[in-house]
C-alpha cells in the first residue's frame, strides 16, 4: 500500500463528511440553524420539520453525495495514482465520520443516515439499494425515521454477506452499522418509550442551556 497518498484520501474524505450541508444549506436558504429545533440533530429528516421540504432534499441530496462521491474518486485512484483497493470502503468510513464528527462544526455532527447510504450505493449499488429500500419500507409503514435508520443500520451487515466483496468493506459495513445505532440511543429510548416524534411531526425548540437561559434572562432585563 502506497502510505502517504491512501492516508491522503481517507484524510480528504474525512474533510468531506465534515461539510455539514444541513446547517450549510439552511444558512443559504435563511432558515433557522437545525441545531436550534426539533431533536438539534444536523440532519435531512430535522431539517424537514422546518416545514422547508425543498431545503430537506437538498440537505439529503448534498449528504448523500458526500458519502458518494469520495468512494468513487477514491477508486478511481486505486487505477490512476495505485492507491490499493482496500482505501476505497475506508474512505467511505472516513467520510462517515467525518458527518458524524465533523471537523468544521466543533466535532458536532449528525446520526449518518443519509451519508452512510451514499457511502454504500458507491461500494455496491445493490447494497445501498437493499438497504435504502428498507429505510423507506420501515419509514413508510411506521413513520419512524429513528425505526427506519435502526432497522436498516442492523440489516446492512446482513444484506453485505450475498455480496461478493472485500473483507475490508465487511469490516467498514459493520462498523457503519454499529456506529448508526450508537448515535441513535437517545432515540431508541423514546421509542421505547412511546415519546419518539413521527415524521412531518411539528419542531420543538431545543431547550436553552442554563448559561443561555441566563444570558436571555439578563438580556430581557
Amino acid at each position: 500500500m502506497h502510505l502517504i497518498p491512501s492516508a491522503l484520501a481517507v484524510l480528504l474524505a474525512y474533510l468531506a463528511g465534515s461539510l455539514s450541508f444541513a446547517v450549510i444549506v439552511s444558512r443559504w436558504m435563511g432558515l433557522s440553524d437545525p441545531r436550534s429545533y426539533g431533536s438539534g440533530n444536523p440532519g435531512a429528516t430535522n431539517v424537514l420539520r422546518s416545514g422547508h421540504k425543498g431545503a430537506a432534499a437538498l440537505t439529503l441530496l448534498f449528504d448523500a453525495l458526500k458519502g458518494m462521491v469520495p468512494v468513487w474518486l477514491v477508486r478511481y485512484g486505486v487505477g490512476a495514482w495505485s492507491l490499493d483497493a482496500d482505501v476505497v470502503p475506508l474512505a467511505g468510513l472516513a467520510a462517515f465520520v467525518g458527518h458524524l464528527w465533523p471537523v468544521f462544526f466543533q466535532f458536532k455532527g449528525g446520526k449518518g443516515v443519509a451519508t452512510a447510504a451514499g457511502v454504500l450505493i458507491a461500494l455496491n449499488p445493490m447494497l445501498g439499494l437493499a438497504t435504502v429500500l428498507t429505510w423507506l419500507v420501515v419509514a413508510f409503514c411506521f413513520r419512524y425515521s429513528s425505526l427506519a435508520a435502526l432497522a436498516a443500520a442492523a440489516l446492512a451487515p446482513c444484506y453485505q454477506m450475498f455480496f461478493e466483496g472485500r473483507r475490508v468493506t465487511e469490516v467498514v459495513v459493520v462498523a457503519m452499522g454499529l456506529l448508526l445505532i450508537w448515535r441513535h440511543q437517545i432515540n431508541i429510548r423514546k421509542l421505547w418509550q412511546g415519546t419518539e416524534s413521527k415524521l412531518g411531526s411539528r419542531p420543538k425548540a431545543v431547550p436553552a442551556s442554563p448559561s443561555t437561559a441566563s444570558t436571555t434572562s439578563s438580556n430581557s432585563q
